[in-house]
C-alpha cells in the first residue's frame, strides 16, 4: 500500500517549521539557504521534519576529506579545523617541491626527468588553485548561497581528483625509489626492497580506504559529505 503525506500544514505546524522561504529560515544558517530547493521538492510530513531539524542546528556547508565527517564539532570549528589542515598541508608539500628542486640543483640531477615529478609539480599546482577557490569561495570573502550550491560539487570532486592525484605521484615515487636501489645493486628481496614496497602498499590501501570512507552514503541525511554529490 502507498504510503501518503499530508500536502497541507496546519497553523500551528506552519509556526514552528516555517517553510524554506521564510525569513525565519533565511536567518538560520547559510548551509539550510543551500538545502532550501531539496526541502521545497520534499513531501509535506518530510519537508516538515526536515526544516525543523535544519533549524534546530546548522550544517556544515561544505564536506571535504575527513574533517567533517569524523569531528561532531559545530559548522564554524569543522570549517576552521578543514581549512586550516589544508593550508598545513599546501605548506608542507610545497616545502616538499622546494626540497626536491634544491637537492637536484646541488647534487647536479636534472629536474622534472620522471612521471613521478610531473605528476608531483601537477598535483601542487593543482591543490593550490583547489585551496584558493575553495577558501575564496566558502570561507573568505565568500560568495553567495547560489554560487556556493553551485560550487560545493565542483569543490567536492576536485578535492578528490587532487586526493588521488597525490596518492598517484607517491605510489611513482616508491617505484622510482626502488629502481635507484635496484640499479645501485640491492637485491630485489633486500629488506630495503621490501620496506619500499610494504610502506607503498599501505599508503595505497590508506588512500583507498580513506576514498570508500567518504564517498560513502552517511546517515546524517544532512551531513553533505563526498556521498552528497550522488544526491539527487
Amino acid at each position: 500500500m502507498a504510503a501518503t503525506f499530508p500536502t497541507s500544514r496546519s497553523p500551528a505546524m506552519a509556526t514552528a517549521c516555517p517553510s524554506p522561504s521564510s525569513p525565519a529560515m533565511a536567518a538560520t544558517s547559510p548551509s539550510t539557504a543551500l538545502a532550501a530547493p531539496l526541502l521545497r521538492r520534499a513531501p509535506g510530513s518530510l519537508r516538515r521534519r526536515r526544516s525543523s531539524r535544519a533549524a534546530a542546528r546548522p550544517d556544515p556547508e561544505e564536506r571535504s576529506i575527513m574533517s567533517y565527517k569524523i569531528w561532531p564539532w559545530s559548522h564554524d570549528a569543522n570549517k576552521m579545523v578543514h581549512m586550516l589542515l589544508h593550508t598545513v598541508a599546501l605548506f608542507l608539500g610545497s616545502v616538499g617541491i622546494y626540497a626536491a628542486f634544491k637537492f637536484h640543483n646541488e647534487s647536479g640531477i636534472d629536474n622534472l626527468y620522471s612521471l613521478h615529478s610531473w605528476v608531483g609539480l601537477g598535483t601542487i599546482c593543482l591543490y593550490g588553485i583547489q585551496w584558493l577557490l575553495g577558501v575564496t569561495t566558502f570561507f573568505f570573502p565568500g560568495a553567495s548561497p547560489t554560487i556556493r550550491r553551485r560550487m560545493l560539487p565542483w569543490h567536492i570532486r576536485a578535492g578528490l581528483v587532487v586526493y588521488i592525484l597525490a596518492l598517484l605521484a607517491a605510489e611513482l615515487g616508491f617505484l622510482e625509489k626502488l629502481t635507484f636501489l635496484q640499479a645501485a645493486g640491492f637485491g630485489r628481496y633486500s629488506s630495503e626492497a621490501l620496506l619500499v614496497n610494504f610502506t607503498a602498499l599501505l599508503i595505497l590501501l590508506l588512500g583507498a580506504s580513506v576514498v570508500l570512507y567518504v564517498t560513502a552514503p552517511m546517515h546524517n541525511e544532512h551531513t553533505q559529505g563526498y556521498s552528497a554529490v550522488h544526491k539527487p
